[in-house]
């Protein structure tokens, strides 16, 4: 059963209600209605406004119910991604922005209504200095950012229990083939403004478009939806899938390959699209939620490095012979002995460690989240570009979140890693972080269902380390893995900005990674595709993990002896995510007070 959304719609309007009965009853019983007529506290005119908000974007983009984990509001209805309709609900953001900060913040710090505020201004604030990517015009992602690799996990997440529910999930995707005739008019509106995805990344979705063509229908994302014993339904998905889904994906995947591919830019850089420098430096404060050039963020990159390689000689010489961090990570990425046999162990090795994670939870969390997470591994026609591991939150109506695994080639790939991705996306990473917010009922809604780079990628970073503190490792192998990830995440920071702004190509990126972490050729490549395509969301991982480590460090020194890591994890997570300013503020009062 789907969770009730009214109460998330309706709150501005029982709030209306509340407020005329009250007065009634004041004019009742002091005979006058000059009560009646006071403004609203800040705090209720905040909350109305950021239910506003929630409502109208699951308004304005219905199936990102499904995506932030929010009780849908039109379960039959995809999105209206036309450029008219972006420019409406820009103007809507525009709109709720001024009516913000037209109330005085000051009287609401460190107040629940107070994150509100905070929260709902940086949402704002980024998206409105977003747009100047125009990112909807070029739009040709091999990631999650493109269509392909987000609406089919969206549709293997909708509920589809009741016949109300099919019928609902099946008007949805009916709206897939106007949906790629959208994406098709914007990205050709794209190149006459000077707009396009760059070659190497359009060659990727074709070929993703290929595999998902070369499915038998019966396994397309659009179908798989069926339960087993939901035969009419199944059937009824066939049907729209080859008369109307498939059709569309082979015009879509026509129009990259005869029309858009040979006018795609050549050149890597966001910098080469149409005030490209200004769209980066946007990008990073979107995802990252600071401001930092480059220059700064390159340097920051290549300092971490540097420390984390220090760390891989150690343990390379305490358990694989071997100081060279460059030679343990070859070592470790070739050798037999440290692959996986197959799919399945590679699977279950995962599950292990979720599991273990799960278990060991109450030694750092006081708040722990009810709702399980399960693996589940990537569609097959995703897998060779998807990234190493993703977390899906648990649905509105009672279902797991899921970590969805990358088992490409599997017996290719190094058990080096595995358990620190596992740690970083379900316990005590993303699943954690935003299971305890979802199940918060004294938070905003805005805060329950949104997330922030780099506050939340920063926290999944922290969690690997974290792990660690919790002897959740199970070998040396494993810790170098938690090394390798730190050091992609520092390379993040540097092949980002270097790609994007300095000047690197391609395959510098890639050699960079290749000679710092174990990721497979095939991994590295797909790593570096993934940054090209988003530009700037690479560099919060790291960033946001050492703001949260530096706050941990100065609340310890403080507070001494009164620290609690359990109870300043709790702090940390409970609003869930913050700007990472924001977060300052909240741990430096967290710890003043204690």
């Amino acid at each position: 059963m789907i969770t009730s959304p009214r109460p998330l719609v309706l709150r501005p309007v029982l709030r209306t209600i509340t407020r005329t009965v009250s007065c009634a009853m004041s004019a009742v019983l002091v005979a006058g209605l000059a009560a009646c007529s006071s403004p609203p506290a800040p705090a209720d005119r905040v909350n109305a406004l950021a239910d506003a908000y929630v409502a109208d974007y699951l308004e304005a983009f219905p199936y990102q119910a499904i995506v932030i984990g929010a009780p849908e509001v039109h379960a039959d209805q995809l999105v209206d991604h036309t450029l008219p309709a972006l420019q409406r609900w820009q103007a809507r953001e525009d709109q709720l922005l001024a009516e913000l900060l037209a109330i005085d913040r000051t009287p609401l710090d460190g107040t629940a209504a107070g994150v509100t505020y905070i929260f709902l201004q940086n949402q704002l604030e980024a998206a409105r200095d977003f747009r100047t990517c125009r990112s909807e015009l070029w739009n040709v992602s091999p990631t999650w950012t493109g269509w392909q690799g987000e609406l089919p996990l969206v549709a293997g997440m909708q509920a589809v229990g009741t016949a109300e529910e099919q019928q609902q999930a099946a008007a949805r995707w009916s709206q897939l083939p106007a949906y790629l005739d959208v994406e098709i008019a914007n990205l050709r509106e794209g190149l006459r403004l000077g707009y396009s995805a760059p070659q190497n990344n359009v060659l990727s979705v074709i070929a993703q478009m290929d595999s998902l063509l070369n499915v038998p229908v019966s396994d397309s994302p659009f179908v798989q939806m069926a339960k087993p014993d939901q035969a009419s339904f199944r059937a009824q998905l066939e049907a729209l899938e080859t008369g109307g889904v498939r059709p569309a994906i082979m015009k879509y995947r026509n129009f990259l390959r005869d029309e858009y591919l040979t006018a795609a830019r050549t050149d890597i850089a966001v910098a080469a699209n149409p005030r490209g420098a200004d769209c980066y430096a946007a990008a990073v404060k979107y995802h990252a939620t600071v401001a930092l050039s480059a220059q700064e963020i390159h340097d920051i990159g290549l300092t971490q490095m540097k420390t984390i390689r220090e760390e891989m000689a150690t343990i390379g010489a305490r358990s694989f012979g071997n100081a060279d961090p460059a030679g343990v990570l070859d070592l470790v990425k070739t050798d037999p002995q440290y692959r996986f046999e197959s799919r399945a162990e590679l699977i279950a090795y995962a599950e292990a460690a979720v599991e273990r994670a799960r278990v060991a939870l109450p030694q750092m969390f006081g708040r722990i989240p009810k709702a399980p997470v399960i693996v589940e591994p990537y569609p097959a026609f995703l897998e060779k570009s998807a990234p190493g591991g993703q977390a899906m939150p648990p649905s509105a109506d009672g279902g797991p979140g899921k970590y969805m695994i990358n088992a490409y080639n599997a017996t290719e790939q190094s058990r080096a890693g595995l358990e620190s991705t596992a740690f970083h996306e379900a316990y005590p990473g993303h699943h954690l972080q935003v299971a305890v917010a979802l199940e918060r009922e004294g938070l905003h809604p805005i805060s329950r269902y949104f997330f922030l780079s780099g506050f939340g990628e920063g926290w999944g970073l922290y969690s690997e380390r974290l792990a660690d503190e919790m002897q959740l490792f199970s070998s040396d192998v494993d810790k170098l893995g938690l090394l390798s990830n730190e050091a992609l995440r520092a390379a993040r920071l540097v092949v980002d900005s270097g790609m994007h702004a300095l000047g690197w190509t391609r395959q510098r990126a890639i050699d960079y990674v290749l000679a710092n972490t174990t990721e497979t050729q095939a991994r590295a490549e797909a790593e570096i595709d993934r940054y090209i395509a988003v530009p700037g969301q690479a560099t919060s991982y790291m960033i946001g993990n050492l703001e949260i480590r530096r706050l941990r460090t100065e609340a310890e020194q403080a507070l001494g002896d009164r620290f609690d890591l359990r109870a300043f994890h709790d702090a940390v997570l409970e609003d869930g995510a913050l700007p990472l300013w924001a977060l300052r503020e909240k741990i430096e009062r967290w710890s003043a007070a204690r």
